[in-house]
């Protein structure tokens, strides 16, 4: 929201408000708003002056319109007058009218210098400016007009046209709906200033009416609580908003269109409350606010012809629909402008404005794409006070500046919902915030926000505040909203910053200790921590390769998803992963090894519907149980994906590129760090290519808690993935936690290090050799370790060569070579008994 220090002084007393942009968004901030941004003035210098066209000579012969104009700075109309001749292209302007003109030595916004210039065979003393080169706003389809009666000739733009003053930009949040107006911020920096305030929609005389302005029915009550109309008669179409209007509109970032327009969207911008006006002669029938019914379509004012949906809210006639509610109006109904009427034309004028319901708006912007200034403050909610209040203010510039007559009547449908007083202990702001403010201040806070305020004495004897929310804060609904709108006004930076003191015994969670030192491991070994996102599309398990039975593919769908194109949960770390290491690879990096420890969403195949409690209470025991039944899984994951080359290449070497023995090892590691090993061993299972793919398993379990291995070439394609990409995925919460880890065994004799060369079936896996050399070793065997793999004549065909290190121990004593020999012997038979392997 955009305004200017001109249009809150219309509001507060200009003399009280500060001199710079700067001190009046300080003020803001300190209400709790954000200032966006500061607009500072146009930096124009020189002379910048109104003039008035006194002949317009029309030149030939060139490709586009050319015109060669007379612009006197004084009415005396004659060779006397200072004047200029100036050349200008546009044709929005005609003899008499009041333009900007800047003479030579004038220096525009982007450092543009006038001078005088020779072009189109004259020479042409200055420009005639556009509000666009003048720093106003974007429109540059003509050159700016003045309103008859803004300026004499001769006065000086710079302060006719309001260029000295910059514009404070503020972000406004959802529940600050009201503050979409001049009307809420001008209320919020009085109170920041502590400044007096008169609301103006109090000085807006809304008499009493007799009968209706029009006909209106209101089928659909939910979407549409209120809805008012006044008529005015015999508008002039053509007449011009004046130019205090215009600057105004400009300031808020909108460009004036006509005067019927302007005032429905100065009054919007100044009260907040959007109006449409309907051209009364085509409009038959009673008006009737209800929900489209299928198929029905609607021309809306922008052109287009929009299918519409069961939830749409309508305003509709005994023609149709002629308005999308709360977001566009019709064309049917749309007020011609002055050259489709004719000279001399008027108009008879419908003025609307009603309450929506928020969530019905905000439907409709966001389905048919059509975000306006008017949806996005319904959105918000509306003051359903306002509509009588903002009709009248319209209809009153319409006739003061239109020459409209105002028709007798006044439709007014719906009314009010009741606002119910909420009740808070006097002393709570000050027991929530720490601090005792002055006697008072509690009272005279929630008497600033608008609140109705009592004050009654509660069961205890305590004094009580009975406050009534105002009609334009539906946000204040409990005790908690009031106690922050005090603690607010009187200022956050009043409350103590203090440390509260650590509870002994109380840190991170065993669970959490495992999660930080998995992500610590991960990044040592030269992993870097990425944030994939969690929602995926349908069609990426095809890209998986996932079958169609896969429990992979069950997914919970997300009821209002942030990117309609992925809806659904993920149930794996691996697509978004993926996707992070394409990004990553678009921006120009090669070698890559990214991991992610992140919770995936795995729902039942019969999931029990989920209970709807009601949320004035706490829920009972057996709706909490219900309610965690119906929860899908949520374990934590550890994803991790690797691509180009694990060690970089340089003068020591070419580099050794990622392997599937890289993602194995990245998921041992997990493993490792968790306080558990694990044992590859041969598996298939999509994403990843049969015959270089490995389940992880608890070692002494059968527990399978992950996999890792090179990804299909499918998989890899589907993607665009670089050749050979490898990842792992590790279930962390299938891995049993381990809150007291056993204290490692430290011995102080020497290990003894045995060699062994097993030759066995090409297809028995290393790590089942490993196992079986484990089991047989015993408990003085601390570690095994494959160096070696050999395949060739001299192990015969189908065979291969496996040498591994076994590294043995005694806690008590130094191992004699009849120890060793004797664990060695005992692992080696163990590996032939379970594998047929011999010793090389």
């Amino acid at each position: 929201m955009r305004v200017s220090a001109s249009w809150l002084a219309r509001h507060i007393d200009p003399a009280a408000l500060p001199a710079s942009p700067e001190d009046i968004g300080e003020a803001f901030v300190r209400v709790g708003l954000e200032v966006e941004e500061i607009h500072p003035a146009p930096e124009i210098t020189g002379p910048l002056t109104v003039a008035r066209v006194a002949s317009i000579e029309e030149l030939t012969g060139f490709k586009k319109p050319i015109r060669y104009c007379r612009v006197d700075f004084s009415d005396r109309g004659d060779d006397t007058a200072r004047h200029r001749y100036v050349v200008c292209g546009a044709r929005n302007f005609d003899v008499g009218d009041l333009v900007v003109v800047t003479e030579p030595g004038a220096v525009l916004p982007g450092g543009f210098a006038i001078a005088q210039r020779e072009t189109y065979g004259r020479i042409s003393d200055g420009m005639i400016a556009s509000a666009k080169e003048l720093g106003l706003g974007p429109d540059h389809t003509g050159i700016l007009v003045l309103p008859p009666g803004t300026a004499e000739p001769g006065a000086d733009a710079l302060d006719v046209l309001g260029l000295t003053e910059p514009v404070v930009e503020l972000a406004v949040t959802p529940d600050r709906g009201y503050c979409f107006a001049v009307r809420g911020l001008a209320r919020e920096l009085a109170t920041s200033l502590d400044l007096d305030y008169t609301d103006p929609a109090g000085r807006v005389a809304v008499a009493d009416a007799d009968g209706d302005a029009w006909p209106v029915r209101i089928t659909d009550g939910e979407g549409c609580a209120r809805f008012v109309v006044r008529r005015v008669n015999g508008v002039d179409p053509a007449a011009p908003s004046p130019w205090w209007m215009q600057r105004a509109l400009l300031s808020a970032g909108m460009r004036p269109i006509s005067l019927i327009v302007d005032v429905t969207n100065f009054v919007m911008l100044d009260l907040g409350q959007p109006l449409h006006a309907y051209d009364a002669s085509r409009v038959s029938g009673t008006i009737e606010v209800r929900r489209a019914a299928a198929g029905e379509k609607l021309e809306t004012l922008d052109g287009q012809t929009r299918v519409l949906d069961g939830d749409d809210l309508l305003i509709t006639d005994g023609s149709g629909p002629i308005g999308l509610a709360g977001v566009m109006g019709g064309a049917s109904t749309e007020i011609p402008g002055p050259a489709e009427l004719g000279p001399g034309a008027r108009v008879d004028v419908l003025l609307e404005a009603a309450h929506f319901s928020p969530p019905v708006i905000a439907r409709a912007a966001r389905r048919h794409k059509l975000p306006s200034e008017a949806s996005r403050r319904f959105e918000r909610v509306v003051d359903p006070a306002l509509p009588p209040v903002a009709a009248e203010r319209a209809a009153q510039l319409l006739v003061e500046l239109g020459g409209g007559t105002l028709a007798e009547g006044r439709t007014d449908e719906g009314g009010i919902p009741p606002v119910a007083p909420i009740r808070m202990p006097l002393s709570l702001p000050d027991r929530v915030a720490g601090v005792v403010y002055p006697r008072g201040a509690t009272v005279r806070r929630l008497t600033q926000v608008g609140c109705t305020v009592e004050l009654d004495t509660g069961a205890d004897g305590q004094g009580v505040v009975v406050a009534t929310p105002p009609t334009w804060r539906p946000d204040l609904r409990m005790a908690a909203d009031l106690v922050e709108e005090v603690l607010r006004l009187e200022g956050y930076e009043s409350i103590p910053s203090v440390q509260p003191t650590a509870p002994a015994g109380r840190g991170l969670t065993p669970a959490q200790q495992r999660r930080r030192a998995v992500s610590r491991a991960l990044a040592e070994a030269g992993h870097v921590e990425v944030l994939p996102f969690p929602f995926v599309a349908d069609t990426v398990w095809d890209d998986l390769g996932l079958a169609a039975d896969d429990e992979r593919r069950r997914t919970v769908a997300v009821t209002n998803p942030l990117d309609a194109e992925r809806s659904r949960l993920a149930t794996t770390l691996l697509p978004g992963l993926l996707d992070m290491l394409v990004r990553n690879r678009s921006r120009g990096s090669e070698d890559l090894a990214l991991y992610a420890i992140a919770q995936v969403v795995q729902p039942q195949e019969n999931p029990p519907p989920m209970p709807d409690p009601a949320v004035t209470t706490r829920p009972s025991d057996e709706e909490y149980a219900a309610i965690r039944a119906a929860l899908p899984a949520q374990p934590v994951h550890v994803g991790v994906v690797l691509a180009g080359n694990r060690e970089p290449r340089g003068w020591w070497g070419p580099g050794r590129p990622a392997t599937w023995e890289d993602a194995v090892e990245a998921a041992r590691l997990t493993g490792a760090a968790a306080g558990v090993e694990l044992r590859p061993r041969r598996a298939e299972r999509a994403p990843w290519h049969p015959g270089r793919c490995a389940e992880l398993v608890v070692a002494g379990t059968p527990t399978v808690v992950g996999y890792a291995g090179e990804l299909h070439p499918k998989v890899v394609e589907a993607f665009g993935l670089p050749a050979r990409t490898v990842a792992a995925e590790i279930d962390l919460d299938a891995i049993e936690l381990v809150e007291n880890l056993p204290v490692p065994r430290v011995s102080a004799f020497p290990p003894v290090a045995v060699d062994v060369a097993l030759v066995a079936d090409a297809e028995v896996p290393a790590a089942d050799l490993a196992e079986a050399l484990t089991a047989g070793a015993g408990e003085l065997l601390e570690s095994v370790r494959l160096f070696d793999v050999y395949t060739g004549d001299q192990v015969g065909a189908g065979k291969r060569s496996l040498a591994f290190s076994l590294r043995l121990r005694a806690d008590d004593r130094t191992l004699t070579g009849e120890e060793a020999n004797a664990a060695r012997d005992a692992a080696v038979a163990e590996a032939g008994s379970r594998h047929g392997a011999t010793l090389r």
